[in-house]
């Protein structure tokens, strides 16, 4: 057999990850675009809480006398979409005047500064996550050139267990980090006739593509971080089960239960499928890091 030339292998190599390049990108673009499933209804989970999301990537309201709060952004696309479901509810989107964030990445950070600009609310980001998403994406290690957004004004910067009130609203913050450094998991009360349910959004769990745990890591202390939010999450008090995407608290399927007879918040007041997705996630993360440790580098 014959060796080619090394200018003809260069470019060989060259035309092979070309290829594979168009590929990714076009199976990326395809992901964003089932994520962008819109419009999609808005509707009340429970007492004052409201689902004002796209059918994935998700967006909450928590309405009081005192102004609303807003929970994650979505991408910058669908911030209209965002103001338009609260309008819907017959909400304004001047009324809302705190804008809270779940992580960094363009499909919950994207819109924040539209929204922003739209209800002039006052913006809380974690500190873990305060500089990528002051830079519009361009400083979050994860980011590429198609996961950029534009860059919102951050007004309070806050560590883990900080409480953001407004009238009789009470949010408190979690950084249950890993999936970025800062992400953030959110607990508060929700008040639905005469009981208070203790509603948590999971911010992720999720282990993006390249994460390594062992040396050298995706960033310093990723894996104890990880460890932490799996404990975290475990010793919160949650009634009703909420997350940054619609799949991890089964969205859907619960939205086709409480299409039945009785009380339409009952299929999201899951404590067992809270628990069971932490679990599932992970199981998931220690496989990850087994294979880590055996081979010494990232598993794919």
């Amino acid at each position: 057999m014959r060796w080619l030339p090394r200018r003809r292998w260069v470019r060989l190599v060259l035309a092979v990850m070309a290829v594979l390049s168009v590929v990714l990108i076009t199976k990326w673009r395809a992901a964003i675009t089932r994520s962008r499933q819109i419009p999609f209804q808005p509707f009340r989970i429970a007492g004052n809480l409201y689902y004002v999301g796209n059918s994935d990537v998700t967006s909450f309201l928590l309405t009081g006398p005192a102004g609303h709060v807003l929970v994650d952004g979505g991408y910058a696309e669908t911030a209209p979409l965002i103001v338009q479901s609260i309008g819907k509810l017959g909400f304004k989107i001047t009324d809302v005047k705190v804008l809270l964030n779940s992580h960094a990445h363009f499909d919950h950070a994207g819109g924040l500064k539209e929204l922003q600009d739209a209800s002039g609310a006052q913006l809380w980001i974690s500190e873990g996550d305060a500089q990528a998403i002051a830079s519009g994406g361009a400083h979050d290690p994860s980011a590429t050139f198609i996961s950029r957004y534009p860059a919102p004004r951050i007004d309070h910067r806050f560590r883990d267990g900080t409480t953001v009130r407004l009238g009789p609203l009470e949010l408190t913050a979690h950084v249950t980090a890993g999936h970025t450094r800062g992400c953030t998991s959110w607990s508060f009360p929700v008040r639905d006739g005469d009981r208070e349910l203790q509603a948590v959004s999971i911010c992720s769990l999720s282990l993006l593509p390249g994460m390594s745990f062992v040396e050298p890591e995706k960033y310093p202390g990723i894996r104890a971080d990880f460890e932490r939010s799996f404990q975290t999450l475990r010793s919160l008090p949650a009634d009703i089960f909420l997350g940054a995407h619609a799949n991890f608290f089964d969205l859907h399927r619960k939205l086709r239960e409480r299409a039945g007879p009785g009380d339409p918040a009952a299929p999201f007041i899951d404590r067992a499928g809270y628990l069971d997705f932490i679990d599932q996630a992970e199981k998931k993360f220690r496989q990850k890091l087994a294979a880590q440790q055996r081979t010494g580098a990232p598993a794919p």
